[in-house]
């Protein structure tokens, strides 16, 4: 499987001590990263994962089993092992970021918007009619309404979408040692997807420290505080590598 078809890189930074890699929400693409990647080029060597069915890989199925798709990135990050890795996944993408800690070795592991696995919810947005689904995804603050109201971008946005949801949705965490990798946790403060209570249960699924950061803002808070949030990951880089340079 080729790594390229999965990570995207912005700006190389190869020469960078760590390797962080940033793990999009449920109907995301690589390049809603591209902020942060721009902010974090100077710090770390980023990568932002692809998943199939939206962009270039329009033309492939994605994936409805986050246990399965977390397998996969698992492969196509492999070859990249060859230095200390970070992961950053906002919510959908911060339970595949935990997936893939017990998959690999992961320095430290930065999860966003995303309640702790072993806190589940009942939703079921996948259940919806498209109009539904859409209008909770507008409802989230992470998608323009102006984009969902064109025709071709809604046909192109809700296979991936509904599948995406699908995987999060059906989750289950099933009980396993805790990590041993440190964990940040990032929060808005009127996030209606994850209390702040839900985000300290983090520290039950490790054994490292476990920090909850607080933002003013919802569900996407991190689109209105790019710098805070590049910030907070570059400290997780200089924990790893404390001779990397700021951000």
């Amino acid at each position: 499987m080729s790594s390229e078809l999965w990570l995207r890189q912005f700006f190389p930074t190869p020469e960078a001590p760590v390797r962080v890699v940033l793990l999009p929400h449920a109907g995301g693409s690589a390049t809603f990263y591209l902020p942060l990647a721009r902010a974090l080029a100077p710090v770390a060597d980023v990568y932002a994962v692809q998943y199939p069915g939206r962009q270039d890989r329009r033309d492939e199925e994605a994936v409805r089993d986050l246990r399965v798709l977390a397998g996969l990135v698992a492969e196509a990050l492999k070859p990249g092992l060859d230095r200390p890795l970070v992961l950053f996944g906002h919510s959908m993408g911060a339970t595949l970021a935990f997936e893939l800690a017990q998959r690999l070795p992961v320095a430290h592991l930065i999860v966003s918007g995303r309640r702790a696995p072993s806190q589940p919810r009942a939703d079921q947005d996948h259940l919806a009619s498209d109009d539904e689904l859409l209008a909770a995804v507008i409802g989230l603050g992470g998608t323009s309404a102006d984009v969902m109201a064109d025709d071709e971008m809604r046909a192109l946005i809700l296979a991936p979408l509904r599948a995406d949801y699908y995987a999060a949705e059906t989750y289950r965490w099933e009980p396993a040692p805790p990590l041993e990798t440190p964990i940040t946790v990032c929060i808005g403060d009127d996030d209606p997807k994850t209390t702040v209570e839900q985000a300290h249960a983090w520290a039950g699924h490790t054994t490292a420290p476990t920090t909850v950061e607080v933002f003013p803002g919802g569900h996407f808070y991190l689109v209105d505080h790019q710098e805070r949030v590049a910030e907070l990951v570059a400290q997780g880089v200089r924990r790893v590598a404390p001779g990397a340079v700021g951000s």
